[in-house]
């Protein structure tokens, strides 16, 4: 009896020290939002299918704004954001937008954020500087004649509005 509990106690302490390390792996989750899945966790990947508002997944990792998932259907992944950890509820669907835009979503606790969704303090301890990905990024800047005439071409206009006058 004593080696039993003794066991029970390890298998406890065991699992206490590696739910940090496993994170979100093996949770249940719920789609808020239609988005696609994709094969893998970058914007330009190629789709593998899609997820549709309150359907159910099995959520398996995590890597920086990116969550892998499984669905009915398919397996990939998706943004950080389009996911709640939890089974779905229909009790009050806005809450759990406000939860994940938060940073309260699934943990119980208040979660101070840096403006960076999805990635973790040693994420950003090992991020390094990328002159390729820099300029990859700075290649899609514009002028502001580029976009007087991509407005233009639209049929938008510029409209000036008076500043408002502070209350009494």
């Amino acid at each position: 009896m004593r080696n039993c509990l003794k066991l029970l106690i390890l298998i406890g302490l065991a699992t206490s020290l590696a739910s940090p390390i496993l994170g979100l792996a093996g949770d249940a989750g719920t789609a808020l939002k239609t988005d696609t899945i994709r094969a893998e966790p970058f914007a330009d990947a190629k789709t593998v299918g899609s997820l549709a508002k309150n359907d159910a997944v099995d959520i398996l990792t995590k890597k920086g704004a990116w969550l892998q998932i499984k669905t009915k259907k398919s397996a990939g992944w998706v943004r950080l954001l389009s996911v709640k950890r939890g089974a779905s509820s229909s009790a009050n669907n806005g809450k759990g937008v406000i939860d994940v835009a938060s940073g309260r979503a699934g943990t119980g606790q208040v979660v101070s954020t840096t403006g960076i969704r999805g990635l973790s303090a040693e994420d950003l301890k090992a991020a390094k500087f990328n002159e390729e990905e820099m300029k990859k990024m700075e290649s899609h800047t514009l002028s502001a004649r580029d976009g007087q005439s991509f407005a233009s071409a639209g049929g938008l206009n510029a409209v000036k509005l008076a500043y408002l006058k502070g209350a009494k």
